[in-house]
C-alpha cells in the first residue's frame, strides 16, 4: 500500500516538474500567439535591421510575418498604431521630432521622451542600439593620420581645409551654423555637393575636399576606409535604432519576447551597420543573406 502511493506521488510530481519546464523553457508556451508583422520604411538599412528582427524571432520560434519598404515615417507610424504593423526598427530622435518632442545628443534621454510620447498609443520602445543613423563629420584615414583628428573639436586647429556636404549645410543648424557655433570651426572653402552621396566620397577620395558630411551608418565609410570623427560636443542629436512594438504584443509574449529583441541592440553597432550597408549598396549582396551572417556572428 505504501509502494502504491509512493508511486502515484512520484508520477504527479514528475508530471508537475514537466509542466514547469514547458512554462519556463521558452518553447511553445511562450511562442503560441498572434503572428508578428514586422514592417520597416522604404530604404535598405531598415529593411535590413528589419529582416534581422524577424530572422532573430523566427529563430526564437515566433511566428513573423513581413511587410518591409512599405513608405515613409507617416506611412509605417499609421500601421504601427492601427495594429497593421507590429514592429519596426526606428530612429529615436527623428521619432521623437515627428510626435512633437524635442530630441538632444543623449540618446537615454530621448529614448525616454519617445517612450513617453509614445505610450499613450500602446506602442513601447525597447532598448536602443549603440547603431545610429545621423550626420557625421568624416576625412580620409590619411588626413586623419597626419593631422591627428579623431573627434571633431581637433578640426578647429586646421582652418586651411576645405568642407563638402548639402548645399543648405550653411543654413542648417545640425550642418555649418553648429559647426561653426558648437564647436567654432572655420574652413577655408565650402563646396556644395550632395546629400551624404556619391559627390562628396569622390570629392573626398580625389582630395577636392578634405572634410565631408556623409550619414554615419553609409557604406561608403567602411567601403573607403574613412575615419568618422568622434561627435565629441554632442551636435547631432542621438538617432540609435531600436526595436518599436505594440504593447499587445508584448502583453501576447511576456519577457522572452522582448530579450530576444533587446539582445539586437545590445549587440548591433555604426560600424556593423556601415559594413552590411557597405556589402548591399556596394557590393550587392543579399540583404537576407546579409542578415544572416550578422546574427551568425554576433549572437
Amino acid at each position: 500500500m505504501r509502494k502504491h502511493r509512493s508511486g502515484v506521488l512520484g508520477a504527479i510530481l514528475v508530471a508537475l516538474a514537466l509542466i514547469a519546464a514547458a512554462c519556463g523553457s521558452g518553447e511553445d508556451a511562450t511562442t503560441d500567439g498572434p503572428t508578428i508583422t514586422i514592417g520597416s520604411a522604404n530604404f535598405s538599412e531598415n529593411a535590413l535591421v528589419a529582416e534581422i528582427y524577424a530572422q532573430v524571432l523566427e529563430g526564437e520560434g515566433y511566428s513573423v510575418e513581413r511587410n518591409l519598404n512599405i513608405g515613409p515615417r507617416e506611412v509605417y507610424t499609421a500601421a504601427l498604431e492601427s495594429g497593421e504593423l507590429d514592429l519596426v526598427p526606428e530612429y529615436v530622435g527623428t521619432a521623437l521630432s515627428f510626435v512633437g518632442g524635442t530630441p538632444t545628443a543623449d540618446s537615454e534621454a530621448t529614448t525616454e521622451a519617445l517612450r513617453d510620447a509614445w505610450a499613450s498609443s500602446g506602442i513601447a520602445v525597447l532598448d536602443p542600439a549603440e547603431a545610429q543613423d545621423k550626420n557625421g563629420i568624416v576625412v580620409r584615414q590619411d588626413t586623419a593620420d597626419s593631422l591627428g583628428l579623431s573627434k571633431i573639436s581637433d578640426l578647429a586647429a586646421h582652418t586651411d581645409l576645405v568642407f563638402g556636404g548639402p548645399p543648405e549645410c550653411p543654413e542648417r543648424e545640425f550642418c555649418m551654423i553648429g559647426l561653426t557655433d558648437v564647436y567654432g570651426l572655420s574652413f577655408a572653402e565650402f563646396k556644395p555637393l550632395d546629400v551624404g552621396g556619391a559627390l562628396t566620397v569622390a570629392a573626398l577620395e580625389e582630395d577636392a575636399i578634405q572634410v565631408g558630411l556623409l550619414f554615419t551608418s553609409d557604406g561608403a565609410i567602411a567601403a573607403k576606409g574613412f575615419v568618422l570623427l568622434e561627435d565629441d560636443k554632442g551636435l547631432q542629436p542621438a538617432e540609435n535604432l531600436t526595436p518599436v512594438i505594440r504593447q499587445e504584443i508584448i502583453d501576447a509574449y511576456g519577457d522572452n519576447l522582448v530579450d530576444a529583441l533587446n539582445k539586437v541592440s545590445g549587440e548591433l553597432t555604426t560600424a556593423e551597420l556601415s559594413e552590411m550597408n557597405r556589402r548591399i549598396g556596394i557590393d550587392g549582396d543579399d540583404p537576407e543573406q546579409v542578415a544572416t551572417d550578422w546574427i551568425a556572428d554576433n549572437l
